[in-house]
């Protein structure tokens, strides 16, 4: 029993993993692609609370309720249920709370990875429109210089 639970976190942080480049993967290729209509509002300043990209959310959060429910014939799939939800209140606090400011967050960081993926999500924030966009990544950040190079080269 006590394996079976060790196992289930294992793969719950894998999902975690797995879900930071599936989020990188639709947020530049349906968000900034097909999407860009709900999309949009995220690039655009906010009036009111919520954006239309907000919505994002509401499918994000079926996968993950499916998979507790499919966890019921295959126990992993709860797991895995558990690692999207995991990563979608990793995404909520670092995204929206530090990146955004749209709850009340301590301060913003002044050095380390925390400080560096502000700035990718900044540099992201740079283009205005849904084309030549950098950084896709929530919670990973590549590094800055490489950044200003693509967004360099962009302008070209």
């Amino acid at each position: 029993m006590a394996s079976d639970v060790l196992i289930g976190l294992a793969v719950a942080a894998l999902t975690v993993l797995a879900m930071e480049g599936i989020a990188a993967a639709v947020h530049k290729y349906v968000m900034h692609g097909p999407g860009w209509a709900w999309h949009r509002s995220h690039h655009e300043p906010r009036d009111g609370r919520f954006e239309l990209n907000d919505l994002y959310a509401l499918p994000f959060a079926a996968v993950s309720i499916a998979l507790f429910a499919a966890g019921g014939w295959w126990w992993p799939l709860w797991w895995v249920g558990l690692g999207v939800a995991a990563y979608g209140v990793l995404y909520a606090f670092v995204h929206d709370g530090l990146v955004h400011r749209r709850f009340p967050f301590p301060k913003a960081p002044r050095r380390g990875y925390l400080k560096r993926l502000v700035q990718a999500h900044r540099m992201h924030h740079a283009v205005k429109g849904r084309t030549g966009a950098v950084s896709f990544g929530f919670l990973y950040a590549p590094r800055i210089d490489r950044l200003k190079r693509q967004l360099g080269d962009k302008a070209r």
